[in-house]
């Protein structure tokens, strides 16, 4: 979130406005703040490449204190703020975060997690007041600082996490040259050009800040000298009424969010001018077809779907005709060759699904963590793959079918099951289980368990809400099962490896697609 020559042309320009409160940030103020707190994370003794995480919900203050990190050459990591205490811990030690920024709203998650934390050094809460313990309010210890630009400012970027295979998240790491921060990484240059960013735009963000797209969306509205319009949390007819009031240009969501769009009656949908909206972008998940076909019949030929994993393998992308004449497709690989390989890493042909690897578009690596590194690398390391599976039909255009780590996507949101059956195995009463994804018309998928339970218990009601219940009480909601089936017997190969298709497959039925 660099603002270089906009805060000169245009210092009162609003910056950001809070869709909630109306709270306006402007250019000025915003550089003065990012400034600030680079001074004193540089003060704390935070060198070039070392770490700090935010943990917060969207706020006027979460933007910059992503940009100071960004003018002083380090990597902050944006922390899913509905995560327990534990989960949380994890990822601030992983990450080597030397300093935490939170908010009065997540003063108790956050206070548990810092007991598991010795090298976090400094606490920093917004809004935090008179705090009691170690933690110092944000907007007090920033203010003792200057407002003009760190001596020696270099480009630093997000270290963001993504969970894997086994549970436990991982953070995918970008090398930094030593450049300026007006420079900006590669990536970003080209989700510029492809998402059609353009000076004056107006920007609305509904999704939660600590999101890799939302990251990118509001770095290049700010870059460009636009606005973003933050939603503190998504509502259907508030977004619709945000289009009209602040004129917005561009958005992106994900196809949650189109459906509870077109849930709201007629007349609501139809009470505000959308006229002013450029490009609606969407991504993190698969969008239905039918309700893509209707956004389009709404909104007209603006809707822009792309592809592309956190870790930046490579990028698809396709417009509203593309889509039309390719129902289901997620468009044309823009960035990063792909190839689309069957389980012997043979070159499957056009229409054959199989794991798609790509000849990695940008660099990167999973912090600290050359195993799951190398895993993620083809044998010859030329390759990466995330686990996904899909086809490339004749035209080009690629298409997904399936999750090889049988990743959940409910609602834009990655959940990978392992970690909640791992929980669940646990539970006395539970012999065996197994967790993945099933349909859900609004959210795209939801996350389902199939247990075994121990011969000397009853299943039924009461034990599915125990079992939920147990899962609430150890992880974040979003991980928990929404409904609990039950088993005689779980589906275990002779090596002992859990058969989940065959369990999986009941629920989707004959749907070509395995993602809705």
């Amino acid at each position: 979130m660099y603002a270089g020559k906009h805060l000169i042309t245009h210092p009162e320009k609003p910056c950001l406005i809070m869709a909630e409160s109306g709270e306006v940030i402007t250019y000025a103020e915003f550089e003065a703040h990012a400034n600030q707190l680079a001074h004193l994370l540089a003060d704390h003794g935070l060198k070039p490449l070392d770490h700090y995480a935010i943990f917060m919900e969207n706020n006027a203050c979460y933007l910059e204190a992503c940009a100071a990190g960004e003018r002083a050459g380090l990597y902050y990591t944006c922390i899913n703020s509905y995560l327990t205490a534990d989960e949380m811990a994890f990822i601030v030690n992983d990450s080597e975060s030397q300093v935490l920024i939170s908010s009065a709203a997540r003063r108790e998650v956050v206070l548990e997690a810092l007991k598991q934390c010795p090298n976090v050094t400094l606490h920093l809460i917004v809004d935090g007041g008179d705090n009691g313990n170690s933690a110092l309010d944000y907007a007090q210890a920033i203010a003792k600082y200057p407002t003009t630009p760190i001596a020696r400012e270099r480009l630093g970027t997000a270290m963001l996490y993504s969970s894997g295979t086994t549970g436990r998240p991982k953070g995918i790491l970008r090398p930094l040259a030593d450049v300026p921060p007006d420079e900006n990484l590669p990536i970003f240059n080209f989700l510029n050009g492809i998402w059609q960013y353009r000076e004056g735009m107006v920007y609305l963000s509904p999704a939660p800040l600590y999101h890799s797209a939302p990251q990118a969306a509001t770095n290049l509205t700010i870059r460009m000298g636009g606005t973003c319009v933050i939603m503190e949390r998504f509502d259907p007819e508030q977004y619709l009424a945000l289009i009209e009031n602040h004129q917005i240009t561009h958005s992106q969501l994900v196809p949650t969010m189109f459906s509870r769009l077109l849930k709201l009656p007629e007349d609501v949908r139809n009470r505000y001018d959308l006229s002013s909206l450029e490009i609606g972008i969407h991504a993190a998940a698969p969008c239905p077809p039918q309700i893509k076909h209707q956004m389009i019949d709404w909104w007209g030929p603006i809707i822009y779907e792309y592809y592309g994993a956190t870790e930046g393998l490579g990028f698809a992308a396709c417009n509203s005709a593309e889509w039309l004449a390719h129902p289901g497709s997620v468009g044309k690989v823009l960035l990063g060759e792909v190839h689309v390989m069957d389980d012997d890493m043979n070159p499957c042909p056009n229409g054959t699904a199989g794991t798609l690897w790509f000849e990695t578009a940008t660099p990167f690596e999973y912090y600290n963590d050359p195993a799951r590194t190398a895993q993620a690398c083809s044998p010859d390391g030329a390759m990466t793959t995330v686990g996904d599976v899909g086809y490339v039909d004749d035209d080009g255009f690629l298409y997904l079918t399936d999750r090889k780590t049988y990743m959940i996507i409910s609602g834009g949101v990655n959940i990978y099951p392992q970690e909640c059956e791992d929980l669940l195995i646990s539970h006395p009463k539970v012999a065996d289980a197994a967790v993945f994804g099933v349909p859900n018309e609004d959210l795209g998928e939801e996350v389902k368990a199939v247990i075994e339970a121990m011969p000397e218990f009853k299943t039924g009601d009461a034990l599915e809400a125990e079992l939920i219940a147990y899962c609430h009480a150890n992880l974040s909601r979003q991980k928990c099962p929404r409904s609990v089936d039950f088993e005689d017997e779980l589906p275990r190969l002779p090596t002992g490896k859990l058969y989940k298709r065959l369990l999986r497959d009941r629920y989707w039925g004959d749907k070509q697609s395995r993602i809705v």
